[in-house]
């Protein structure tokens, strides 16, 4: 299974970016896929940014700091996870990964815990907010 993100870039305070997440492998639908950034200079932070459930639950988790500025979608028939930033902050700067458990089908949990489940870390990519 790979989870490789992309559509990451550099924007100005303000800005927007459509993160993707491309999938491949089984029986991705059936659980809560989330993204993770790691700041430079810092490890990779625990909590995700965002996570998603399943399809059919209709389910979401946002991190306080993210809530109302980003929003996370799938499409299970292209293997797609996306993650709509808007009104990005400099804060924002980060590589951004997205990654699933296998284990969680409730997002908050994914985004809370699922951290250390995460067997595989796919390729990242960067966002830099600046002016």
């Amino acid at each position: 299974v790979q989870l490789q993100a992309s559509g990451g870039g550099s924007v100005q305070p303000g800005g927007s970016l459509r993160l993707s997440c491309a999938a491949s492998g089984s029986n991705l639908e059936y659980f809560a896929i989330g993204w993770f950034r790691q700041v430079s200079g810092n490890e990779r932070e625990r909590e995700a940014v965002s996570c998603i459930g399943p399809n059919h639950d209709g389910t979401y988790y946002y991190a306080d700091f993210v809530k109302g500025r980003f929003t996370i979608s799938r499409d299970d028939a292209k293997k797609m996870v996306y993650l709509e930033m808007n009104s990005l902050e400099a804060e924002d700067t980060a590589v951004y990964y997205c990654a699933t458990d296998f284990t969680s089908h409730a997002p908050g949990r994914l985004c809370s815990f699922g951290y250390y489940g995460v067997r595989y870390w796919g390729r990242g990519t960067q966002v830099t907010v600046s002016s």
